[in-house]
């Protein structure tokens, strides 16, 4: 199969594994009821993401794609990270907020296995967050910040960008935020940050 060809199944079979999520949560929704959905084979399900946990994980990785190769770049272009970061933070938002996260967090929530839990935390955070580390620390190394630790900054950074927002859409007390929304989020996450980092 050509790989145009098996990115187009794979955005098929994503949508319909996140229109079962939305469904039936994360516990309710197996391989084959995705398969079935997607009109695709329980077999090449599983020869392509191995089982439902690695399907899971394959979204959440592609949630994220364009967030880690923002910062990616940014990282081997050797930007200047307080405007990468405030470069990078739109996208970041928007996809934490976005109906596609919302989804995986709010089944993630319900499934006392605990296993997409993990597979968000793996996919998610846990690859984001050291690309963002790295970028402070390449601000404490140039002077350019000061803060305790990268990690600490990090840490800050996330906190004032995000805070409670993604809770407070996951439990349905917050819309999808408009760009203007999001835009009046990043400058004063970014104003605050610098209050507190910059040199």
């Amino acid at each position: 199969m050509r790989d145009d060809t098996k990115a187009e199944r794979q955005a098929e079979i994503e949508r319909a594994a996140y229109g079962l999520l939305n469904e039936r949560g994360y516990g309710g929704t197996s391989m084959l009821n995705i398969a079935k959905q997607a009109k695709a084979s329980n077999e090449t399900l599983y020869r392509w993401y191995g089982d439902k946990t690695g399907l899971f994980k394959a979204m959440v990785e592609s949630n994220a794609r364009a967030t880690k190769a923002a910062l990616e770049e940014a990282i081997r272009d050797e930007a200047e990270p307080l405007a990468s970061l405030e470069s990078v933070a739109p996208t970041l938002l928007s996809m934490l907020l976005g109906e596609r996260a919302i989804s995986l967090n709010r089944a993630a929530a319900s499934d006392e296995s605990g296993e997409l839990g993990a597979a968000l935390a793996a996919a998610g955070r846990d690859s984001v967050f050291p690309l963002i580390e790295t970028l402070i620390q390449r601000g404490l190394e140039g002077r350019a910040l000061t803060a305790p630790s990268a990690r600490v900054a990090a840490e800050w950074f996330l906190s004032l960008l995000i805070g409670d927002l993604q809770v407070r859409r996951v439990i349905r007390t917050r819309p999808v935020p408009s760009a203007e929304d999001v835009q009046a989020r990043l400058n004063a996450a970014m104003e605050a940050f610098r209050k507190l980092c910059a040199t």
